[in-house]
C-alpha cells in the first residue's frame, strides 16, 4: 500500500513537530495541507477533501475531538490518525469508538506512524481511481449508490441538464448484481408522445404464433437489469398511470395485449425539472411520484464541485486524444484555472464538448484558454454572459492568491514563496486585484 499521490490534512501547532510529519509524508509522495489551529483547520477541511487528516488532539483553541465531531456531521468525513500524549489515551480510544480511526502517542516512531496511516487510508480508494469524481460531493453520491447497489427499490436521480444523471444511472448498473443484465435507457423527452406506449411496453402481433408485427417494449428487454427512464418529468399522464402500474405492480401489458407481462428489473429515473412544481400544476401524478422517489440522489452542478473539473478535463483528454495528436501534452496550467472558474451552465456535458473541440483545435503543444473558450479570446467578442479570457485569469489569480494570505496567515514573503512567484511581483498583483493581506 502506497501513499503516492495523496492528500493528507495534518492539525498540529507545534512547529517542530509539524515540520518533521509534513516532511516525513512528502517523501512518501504525499500532498499535504497544514493547519496550526482547530478554526483553520474546520474551514479547510469543510472546503477540500483529504483522504487522511492527521490531528493532535490538543489545539491552542478548540481541541482536536471538537475538529472530528464537528466534521462528523457532515455528509462525509475523512479518517481521522490523532497524535495525543500518554495522559490523553482515554480520551482518543473514545474518539476511536466515535469512528475516528485510529491514534498514536507521543513520542512515537515515524514508521510506526506512516503504517497507521496506510492502513487507515487502505479502506479508501485512491482519488485517481474515483469513478464519478474527486469533490466531497460526488464522493458522497457515489457512497450512496454504493450502498443501495444491492436493492430492488425505485431510484430518483435529479440535477441539472449535463450534470451526469445517466453517468450515475450506469454506474449503480455497473456495481450492482444485474451488471450482466441489459442496461435499457430512454429519454423519454426525445420519443413522440404517440410512440412512447409502443416503444416501452411493446406491441401485440399478429398471425398463427403471434410473431407478425411483434414488438419488444423497453420494459421487456430490460429483463432483470435496470430500466433507466430519463427526463421522465416530460412524460404525459396517462403514460404516467401505466408507468405507476410498472412500478407499483410490477407488470404491464403489451398494446393490443390481452396477457400480463411481469417487469423483473428496477427502474431508475431521472429530471431536471422540479417534480413538486409539476405536482402542483397537475402536469405530474403525486402517486407515481412517491413510488420512484424511492432513493433519491442530487446530482450537484459542476460550479458546485469545481475540485472536479481539472479531474474530468484529464479524463476526456486521454479519452480524446487520436493517434495523429502524439504531440499534445495536455491542458496547460492556465487553461485549467480558467476552467476551474468558469460557471459551466451546462456542466459536466459542456466540458466534455469544449475538451473534445479544444483538443481538435489546438495548435500547441499545450491547450490553450483561446483552444478551450474561442468565444472569449477576444475583447469585445464574448457574450454578456461569457467573461473574457482576462476577466476569468483575474478571478483565478485572486482566488488563488487569498488562498495561499489565508494559509499563510497574511505573510506576504511565505505566500509568495509557495505561489513560486517573486514578492515584488505578488505586491503587484495584490493592488492590482485589490487584494489587501489582512
Amino acid at each position: 500500500m502506497s501513499l503516492e499521490g495523496r492528500v493528507i490534512g495534518l492539525v498540529e501547532d507545534d512547529p517542530i513537530m509539524g515540520e518533521s510529519l509534513v516532511q516525513s509524508l512528502m517523501l512518501e509522495g504525499c500532498h499535504v495541507d497544514w493547519w496550526k489551529t482547530g478554526s483553520e483547520a474546520l474551514k479547510g477541511l469543510r472546503a477540500t477533501s483529504p483522504d487522511l487528516v492527521v490531528c493532535d488532539i490538543r489545539l491552542p483553541d478548540i481541541d482536536g475531538a471538537s475538529v472530528f465531531t464537528r466534521l462528523a456531521s457532515s455528509a462525509t468525513i475523512p479518517p481521522f490518525l490523532f497524535v495525543t500524549a500518554y495522559g490523553d489515551i482515554d480520551q482518543a480510544v473514545s474518539l476511536m469508538r466515535a469512528g475516528a480511526g485510529d491514534y498514536v502517542t507521543k513520542p512515537f516512531n515515524m514508521s510506526i506512524f506512516i503504517e497507521r496511516a496506510k492502513s487507515l487510508i487502505q479502506r479508501h480508494p485512491n482519488k485517481n481511481e474515483m469513478t464519478l469524481g474527486l469533490s466531497a460531493a460526488m464522493r458522497e453520491v457515489e457512497t450512496v449508490l454504493n450502498k443501495i447497489a444491492p436493492l430492488q427499490s425505485p431510484v430518483l436521480i435529479t440535477g441539472e441538464t449535463g450534470t451526469g444523471k445517466e453517468v450515475c444511472a450506469r454506474y449503480l448498473h455497473r456495481i450492482s448484481a444485474r451488471s450482466k443484465e441489459p442496461f435499457i435507457a430512454v429519454n423519454c423527452a426525445a420519443i413522440p408522445t404517440e410512440a412512447m406506449e409502443r416503444e416501452l411496453f411493446g406491441q401485440k402481433g399478429t398471425g398463427a404464433h403471434g410473431t407478425q408485427g411483434l414488438h419488444r417494449g423497453y420494459a421487456e428487454r430490460t429483463r432483470s437489469g435496470i430500466l433507466f427512464l430519463d427526463e421522465v418529468g416530460n412524460t404525459t399522464l396517462p403514460l404516467q398511470a401505466k408507468l405507476l402500474r410498472l412500478v407499483e405492480a410490477r407488470e404491464f401489458d403489451r398494446i393490443g395485449g390481452e396477457q400480463l407481462m411481469q417487469f423483473h428489473g428496477r427502474i431508475v429515473c431521472s429530471t431536471n425539472l422540479d417534480l413538486q412544481r409539476l405536482i402542483d400544476s397537475g402536469a405530474f401524478r403525486e402517486d407515481l411520484y412517491y413510488r420512484i422517489n424511492g432513493v433519491r440522489i442530487e446530482v450537484p452542478p459542476l460550479r458546485a464541485r469545481r475540485e472536479d473539473i481539472p479531474w474530468l478535463i484529464d479524463l476526456y483528454f486521454d479519452q480524446f486524444r487520436g493517434e495523429g495528436q502524439s504531440n499534445l501534452r495536455g491542458f496547460s496550467s492556465l487553461t485549467q484555472q480558467v476552467a476551474v472558474e468558469y460557471d459551466w451552465p451546462g456542466n459536466v456535458r459542456e466540458l466534455r464538448n469544449r475538451v473534445e473541440r479544444a483538443i481538435a483545435l489546438a495548435r500547441n503543444d499545450y491547450v490553450m484558454p483561446a483552444d478551450m473558450f474561442p468565444e472569449a479570446a477576444t475583447v469585445g467578442s464574448a457574450s454578456s454572459s461569457t467573461p473574457t479570457l482576462s476577466q476569468i485569469r483575474d478571478s483565478a489569480e485572486r482566488r488563488q492568491i487569498e488562498l495561499m494570505l489565508q494559509q499563510t496567515g497574511g505573510q506576504i514573503i511565505e505566500t509568495a514563496r509557495l505561489l513560486g512567484i517573486a514578492r515584488t511581483t505578488l505586491w503587484e498583483k495584490m493592488k492590482r486585484l485589490s487584494i489587501t493581506a489582512g
